[in-house]
């Protein structure tokens, strides 16, 4: 159908897409409902450790799912920050990934875990990494006639900690920015692997490769986390009305180095059981 329609837009959750049809801020000719396509929900355990989401999962199965909590518990974290209850029952992932908010937690979150994407047309399949979505702002890298079906993620194997924290203006709002966190520890308490993703302060979410290196092999400490949140500065954030791109930096990185301390505790705790 995608093939055959000009000038259509894929109605998922409707949570994004709704207000943006009620503001005349886009005016498609066709609307294609996907809500009935059973194939595109449901979240799956593979064989091979891999858990796949299908992209028509609502925000709220991916909340409450205790045994995707236990392999993913910062899903559950950071879910607390979307919207609200009502907006989390209707909101999907795929959603969110393709409606690509800078401020989105979900994007974030597959950031930080480093999904893959799995993109079909009626000639085939592909996969993407989401380290390859983002093509600007708020354009994901799909063409017209594909469409996100699942979203492909590896939990880490390994006792680890985590931490997503935010701030907003009010509890359902936009973030300002906000952070999340993975870190493990080895047998000597040094870091052994690191994940940080930001929101709110680019176009789309942002890895801190480099923070995260030079956190491997180092024993925690609140100067060594100050330290790495420093890279923030390098980082273009937008501004707005209400905040300006240096307001958003110093805001990320505050809650760069809560999240690191949260994450880290954590992780002591985790290793030690």
């Amino acid at each position: 159908m995608l093939a055959s329609l000009d000038d259509a837009k894929i109605l998922a959750g409707g949570q994004s897409l709704g207000p943006m049809l009620n503001f005349r801020y886009v005016m498609p000719e066709n609307l294609i409902d996907i809500n009935r396509l059973t194939d595109l929900q449901g979240i799956h355990f593979e064989s091979d450790g891999s858990v796949r989401i299908a992209a028509m999962t609502r925000q709220y199965q991916i909340e409450q799912n205790d045994q995707l909590h236990e392999r993913l518990p910062i899903f559950r974290e950071a879910l607390r920050w979307v919207g609200h209850y009502a907006t989390r029952n209707r909101g999907t992932i795929g959603g969110s990934l393709s409606h690509l908010d800078p401020a989105a937690e979900l994007p974030g979150l597959c950031a930080l875990l480093d999904a893959q994407l799995r993109i079909k047309t009626e000639a085939g399949e592909r996969l993407l990494s989401i380290h390859d979505w983002t093509v600007g702002f708020m354009q994901p890298g799909i063409e017209e006639q594909e469409l996100l079906t699942d979203i492909i993620i590896h939990p880490w194997a390994e006792p680890h900690g985590f931490s997503f924290l935010e701030m907003s203006r009010q509890h359902g709002a936009f973030a300002i920015a906000g952070v999340a966190c993975l870190l493990a520890v080895d047998d000597k308490n040094l870091i052994s692997k690191a994940a940080i993703s930001l929101i709110g302060v680019a176009n789309g979410a942002v890895r801190l490769r480099d923070a995260e290196n030079q956190l491997l092999g180092q024993s925690f400490s609140h100067d060594l986390a100050e330290g790495v949140s420093q890279i923030i500065d390098e980082l273009d954030a937008p501004a707005d009305a209400h905040h300006s791109g240096v307001f958003r930096k110093r805001t990320a990185k505050t809650l760069c180095v809560r999240a690191l301390h949260q994450a880290h505790t954590q992780a002591i705790q985790r290793r030690s059981h």
